[in-house]
């Protein structure tokens, strides 16, 4: 049950006047306190509420039962009422104002700037050389006590600034606040004898109490709630929802299930560290639990990943599902080349999130501005940026729902700061799609498009966009490149069909992606070569009684940068490597340079990982393990971990000469069994050129079907199929990749 408040204890009627001070009494008595005690302070505040609060100041200065009365001098910029020619911009004006008051300023007077914020340049950082006349008066004179008013979206020079000791910011509302200036005419329509005012400020927590009357005034003429159609209150929320987003914010629809394809990882960090704690907040019954929850809520969220794989999308499908209002921000648009101004436009878009919470900030390329301070790259001005917006980040209200999200392909390069708790404290990974991932990519885009696209199709499209957009830089196919895509079979479904419908072929399908994308992929007989390649590590890998079982075999990968691999079922084996393990290991990594050999009489540079796998674990047995003749640890242990000891001449040739042994004796192990089983390894090169990927099943059906007589040893642990779920890590690496 969400937390419900008595409606009868809500004020009847209010004023304007009423409102400002239930929702700011406690800031307008600690600046009327400073001003007392001779403090000059800066109010920082919207302006709509300037005058409001100058009021109620003026009002606590003149009471003398709270000690000794102090007049107020406002500096309106108005001209001379003798009509004596002057200044005539604002500026000017105020600056003159400003400078008289100064020069005949008696003890007990506050001199009140209500707009301080116009005493500078246009650059926003700088001072006319008027205005610099009357600072420098303010600080000769040091019984001059100043009351300014700033809005919040613009930045004050130092100069300015360092003249006012106390500095207090009136911004939005307190939750705790929000029941005493709320009527209760006006909660009739979220209840009947209660409401849940924790529901409500959710959505106008960043309103100043005066632009809060305005809204909820509007609702007047509404019907009181009808607990018969509870979705009237939804409604209500959604109509406060418009009234308080900003111009250049969107309230976004993207739904988390129906319109991102795949990610079942992504989604379920979003929905367990996000989503449930908001929903948590909204059915908790007690104000202590519900701030309980608020502090375990990150605010602060980073998806990495490489480009075009949905990192905005997913920020998107947050607001949604808070109904949250959102900003993307590209982080070069926000620098500018005029000092103090790139700074200012990152605050401006903190009080613009704020204003429409609930909200998200998107910075796009966040690395582009955030990076590591003291890396010596960029300049100063991406520094300061990172600054404020470390500064930005830790000046919200626990109870404010806004978030900032930063999407990044570089996340190691972002400064350490920004990652520490409390503020960029969720990191999602977000890679290029898998398999189960483009599958159902693909059929978000096919059923937005309308196309026609036979199930065997549909599968030759997954297949087909399992390798890389282009393989010298590593790129794979992403949810953008899906669209886009789609997007070019549907223009061809269009201009074959004419008006009727068309069915997209495999034809159309090799036409666009080689039209639209560089693709590169192996020649016909290339690939023969590397289907009997990793024919080569599964055949041993299968007939080897201590090696691990393999899991899949494919030559249409997504495991990394792996386009082409074996993995193997290493957890059925336990966690105790022995020596005939260990030598089994090193067989099948030298069954795809045999398999090469034996089928066509040369090995290809495919092979370097495997040969560096086998070198590695052979090395390792003899030096680490001690499973060669002599049984000597050849490492030494220092304080920075296990170096390598300084051996004698004869020695180091003893353990090269023990290696060689090993990597001799398995590797003519392989070929005697790849020999012996030519036949098989021909049948499963053909099969898996015909099926493209063999599975565990694939594989048990296949060997069954020849009679061997093999341990499907069942593992020990859950084996994660690397299909099954985006992000995941593969069950284990592959044993090579012959192209």
């Amino acid at each position: 049950m969400p937390i419900e408040f008595p409606i009868v204890d809500l004020p009847i009627d209010m004023a304007e006047e009423d409102a400002v001070e239930a929702a700011y009494g406690d800031d307008l008595d600690w600046i009327a306190n400073k001003l007392r005690r001779g403090v000059s302070v800066l109010v920082e505040c919207e302006k709509q509420i300037t005058t409001y609060l100058y009021a109620a100041l003026r009002v606590r200065l003149r009471d003398p039962d709270a000690g000794t009365p102090l007049r107020c001098r406002y500096v309106a910029g108005q001209p001379p009422a003798d009509g004596e020619q002057g200044p005539s911009s604002l500026m000017q004006l105020m600056i003159r104002q400003i400078a008289e008051l100064v020069r005949s300023a008696e003890p007990g007077t506050v001199i009140v700037v209500p707009h301080v914020d116009l005493l500078t340049t246009t650059t926003r950082s700088g001072l006319s050389m008027e205005a610099k006349e009357a600072i420098a008066l303010v600080y000769e004179n040091p019984e001059v006590l100043l009351l300014g008013f700033k809005d919040p979206e613009f930045e004050l020079p130092k100069t300015i600034e360092s003249v006012f000791t106390a500095k207090r910011s009136i911004l939005g509302i307190e939750r705790r606040k929000l029941t005493r200036v709320i009527l209760q005419r006006e909660a009739r329509k979220f209840g009947v004898e209660t409401f849940d005012p924790f529901s409500l400020y959710k959505f106008v927590s960043g309103l100043n109490v005066i632009r809060l009357r305005q809204v909820l005034g509007q609702f007047g003429d509404r019907m009181d709630f009808d607990p018969r159609h509870p979705d009237g209150r939804q409604e209500l929320f959604r109509e406060i929802r418009e009234l308080t987003r900003g111009a250049e914010l969107e309230v976004p629809n993207v739904d988390l299930d129906k319109d991102i394809g795949g990610y079942d990882a992504v989604k379920e960090r979003i929905r367990k560290d996000i989503l449930t704690l908001i929903k948590a907040c909204d059915e908790t019954e007690t104000e202590s639990e519900v701030k309980a929850i608020e502090e375990l809520i990150p605010r602060g969220i980073i998806f990495e990943g490489p480009p075009g794989t949905g990192k905005t999308f997913f920020a998107k499908a947050i607001a949604s599902e808070i109904d949250a209002t959102t900003i993307v921000v590209s982080g070069p648009e926000l620098k500018s080349k005029w000092v103090g101004e790139s700074e200012a436009n990152l605050r401006n878009i903190f009080i613009r999130a704020r204003k429409s919470a609930p909200s998200i900030i998107i910075f796009d390329e966040l690395d582009s501005f955030a990076h590591r301070r003291g890396s010596y790259s960029g300049t100063g001005v991406e520094h300061s940026m990172v600054n404020q917006l470390l500064t930005e980040m830790d000046g919200f209200r626990k109870e404010e729902l806004v978030f900032i999200v930063g999407t990044t392909n570089f996340v190691e390069s972002l400064d350490e700061a920004l990652l520490r708790p409390g503020r960029f404290e969720l990191k999602i990974r977000v890679p290029y799609p898998k398999e189960k991932g483009r599958r159902a990519i693909l059929g978000i885009y096919r059923d937005k498009f309308g196309l026609e696209i036979p199930e065997e199709v549909f599968e030759y499209i997954v297949r087909k966009t399992s390798g890389f957009v282009n393989s010298e830089r590593r790129v794979r196919f992403s949810g953008d490149h899906l669209y886009a895509l789609c997007r070019g079979l549907a223009r061809q479904a269009i201009r074959e069909g004419r008006g009727k419908a068309y069915t997209i072929t495999q034809k159309d399908v090799d036409a666009v992606i080689g039209e639209a994308f560089e693709v590169s992929k192996p020649s016909e007989s290339e690939e023969k070569v590397i289907a009997a390649h990793e024919c080569g590590h599964a055949l041993l890998g299968a007939l080897l009684k201590e090696s691990a079982r393999p899991e899949k075999v494919t030559i249409e990968g997504d495991d990394g940068e792996n386009q082409f691999y074996t993995s193997f079922d290493r957890d059925a084996l336990g966690i105790i490597t022995t020596t005939a393990r260990a030598e089994a290991d090193i067989c099948v990594a030298f069954g795809g340079r045999v398999a090469e050999e034996i089928c066509y009489g040369e090995i290809s540079a495919g092979d370097m990982s495997d040969l560096h796998q086998a070198s590695r674990l052979a090395r390792v047995m003899i030096e680490a393990w001690g499973m060669g003749e002599s049984q000597e640890f050849c490492y030494e242990e220092t304080s920075e971990g296990y170096k390598r000891r300084r051996l004698s001449d004869h020695r180091e040739q003893q353990i090269d000469n023990e290696v060689d042994g090993v990597l001799e004796r398995q590797r003519e192990q392989a070929r005697t069994i790849l020999t012996e089983h030519r036949a098989t390894l021909d049948a499963m090169t053909e099969l898996l050129l015909e099926k493209r990927v063999l599975d565990r099943k694939d594989l048990k059906d296949f060997f069954k079907e020849r009679d061997y007589s093999i341990d499907w040893r069942e593992s020990k642990l859950k084996v994660t199929d690397t299909s099954a779920s985006d992000g995941a890590e593969a069950v284990s690496a592959g044993t090579g990749d012959a192209s």
